[in-house]
């Protein structure tokens, strides 16, 4: 059940690179929709992921 949820979550993310691409290139709404949708999600980790490491590092810095 795991591997199928990971292969899942596998092919949203490279079709969500691949919208990203095809949109960059004048593809059609649908896929400016996505690539939008995709870039904000990578935004919303990476924003989380500096969070959780500057936290990380405030500890160690003594």
């Amino acid at each position: 059940m795991i591997v199928f949820v990971l292969s899942v979550l596998v092919v949203l993310v490279l079709g969500g690179c691949a919208c990203v691409w095809w949109a960059a290139r004048g593809g059609p709404r649908w896929a400016r929709a996505v690539a939008t949708v995709t870039l904000a999600a990578g935004e919303l980790l990476r924003t989380s992921d500096r969070g959780s490491r500057g936290n990380q590092q405030s500890d160690s810095d003594d």
